[in-house]
This record gives C-alpha cells, structure tokens and sequence, in this order.
C-alpha cells in the first residue's frame, strides 16, 4: 500500500491523555481531569512515547512542556479529535433532526424518490421526509428561500442557478406515450408525422421539458398540435392516456413504471435530442443538515440502479440509464 497505516498500538486513550497533559502542562492536573490516577496517566504517556520513538514532553522543568516532536503530534491529534467529535455529533443530529424539505419534479416523483425515500426510511434515524412538487421555477424558488433543503429533477437553464449548486445523477429524454392498442402502434413503418392527427397532452409553458418537446416537432415538420391539453398533473395525464388516443409528451422517468407494467407503451421513434442531465439542486451558500445528506445519498444510491426503458416496436432508443 502506498499509505502506511495507523499503527494499531495507538489507542483513543493514548491521544486524549496526551492532549489533556499538553493541555494541563501537568500530569496531576490531568490526572484529575481524566478522572484516572497519577500513575495511569504516566504510564498512558510513556506507552505513547515508546510506540512512537521520540519524547514528546520535556520533563526537564517543575511544569511540563511539548517539545518539537510533541507540537507537531498535538497539532495532527488535536485537530484529529475534533473531528471525530464532530462526526459523532452529525450521528446525533441526524438521528434528531425533525424533517428534510425535497422538493421534486414529476421525473423522479414517479420513480427515483419513492425507492430513495424507502431506502432513507431504512436508516431508522428519525427524521420525516416531506415532499414537494410542481413547476421547476417554483421548487427554485422555495429553494432560494430555504423552504426546502433540496431539489431533485432536470437542472434548470444556466440563467436560473445563480447561487445553486448541481449534481450531475443520470440522463433523460422526452418520450411519447400511448395506451396499449393505440393506432399508431400497428403501423408498420411508423414516422412521428403521423402524431399529427391526434390529440397531445404536453408540459405547460414554463416547464423543464416543454421547450424540448416543441424544439422535437419543429425538427420533424410537425405543426401545433390540434386540440393540445397542457397538463403538469402526472395522474391526469396517466388517467386521460388510457381512455383516449392522445399522445402524452412527458419525461421518460414519469412513465417508467407505467411502461414496465404495461399500463402506457412508448411510440417507437428515436427522441435522442431531447436528453437532459437529471440531478440534484442545492444552495451554495448553505450547508445540508446530515439527515438531508443521508437522504442525497440514498438518492445516488437509487438512481445509479436504475433500468432504461426501451420504446416497444422496434423504435431506437441508446439505451442510459435513466
């Protein structure tokens, strides 16, 4: 290994009895500090000074003092133990913390947040997990103002993350999806033209994904579509598709289980161009609590397990993880 490791004959009593004499610049003060007798902390001293080859204290004068090699093992201890306080302190706190504030677009509402939560509820620390949804702008919004401690869904344009911080998780198109025995479903050489005859429900403007979605008909010579319902309700969009033959243009991630049930089934054409970066959002002039960091983690930990879903009748689809 290219780092030697701790020497394992160095225990937590080594360091903080040692601390306590620098501290106390006396072995009978620190004694008493310990609450151990004279003779422990002598010895505790001396057992360090063996495993360590060098004196650490001048015994020289009636007080005793740190000498060179003794300064630079304070400075490394010292800061050593403060921070494996501080770490014990994050558990408490953690354990403690009342809720952690999400706010989540409808992409990962449906599918990464539920597993993430559970997988939070998991480490049994007591905190509640309160969830928040609706526009992209709005959850910014609520962010900035510290009304909730996270954001989880398509990063925002580059003009509307002053001050925000974001991590990159996975990618995701624009997809669209049909009940099962839709029309367009038969065709054998389906061309996205043919969505023209029918109705859409399509992200209102303002969202994430709508300017993906329109920039997806320009590119293939598709007018507006007739009789067009803007919806940001994922159960109405669910609800409508399956008793209708409209065409639902929405976030691959909303529909993922649908898709996988067999509930809703994706038109096979290649919508490539409309991947964006799925991620979380946080303030940069703010630091998380460690329950909402425990819950950024479990939300790694789901999305990185996550499975594409592929467009049924042979459509081409790259195939990320979404």
């Amino acid at each position: 290994m290219s780092q030697r490791l701790l020497d394992p004959r160095i225990k937590l009593r080594h360091v903080m009895c040692f601390l306590e004499v620098g501290r106390q610049k006396s072995v009978v003060n620190a004694a008493t500090s310990l609450n151990i007798s004279q003779p422990a902390v002598s010895k505790t001293i001396q057992e360090l000074e063996d495993i360590l080859g060098v004196a650490l204290f001048d015994r020289s004068r009636r007080s005793l003092f740190l000498t060179a090699f003794g300064e630079i093992f304070q400075r490394y201890a010292g800061a050593g133990v403060s921070a494996l306080r501080q770490g014990v302190d994050a558990i408490h706190q953690a354990q403690t913390d009342a809720v952690v504030r999400v706010g989540a677009l409808p992409t990962v509402s449906a599918r990464i947040l539920p597993r993430a939560v559970e997988h939070f509820a998991d480490q049994k620390l007591g905190a509640r997990t309160r969830i928040v949804t609706g526009p992209n702008a709005y959850l910014l919004s609520l962010l900035r103002l510290g009304d909730v401690d996270l954001v989880i869904g398509r990063m925002a344009e580059p003009d509307a993350m002053s001050g925000l911080s974001f991590e990159y998780l996975y990618s995701e198109r624009v997809v669209l999806a049909v009940r099962p025995g839709h029309p367009l479903l038969a065709e054998s050489r389906f061309d996205l033209t043919m969505i023209g005859r029918y109705q859409t429900v399509m992200p209102p403007p303002g969202s994430v994904i709508r300017p993906l979605a329109e920039r997806l008909l320009i590119a293939h010579g598709i007018p507006a579509p007739r009789d067009e319902v803007e919806s940001v309700s994922n159960a109405f969009g669910r609800s409508y598709i399956r008793l209708s033959d409209a065409i639902w243009i929405i976030s691959e991630g909303v529909v993922a289980e649908d898709v996988a049930e067999g509930q809703l089934v994706l038109l096979p054409t290649d919508t490539g161009d409309t991947l964006g970066p799925v991620g979380l959002t946080t303030r940069t002039d703010t630091a998380l609590s460690p329950a909402a960091e425990i819950l950024m983690q479990s939300v790694r930990h789901v999305a990185a397990r996550q499975i594409p879903i592929r467009a049924e009748g042979g459509g081409h689809h790259d195939g990320e993880a979404i």
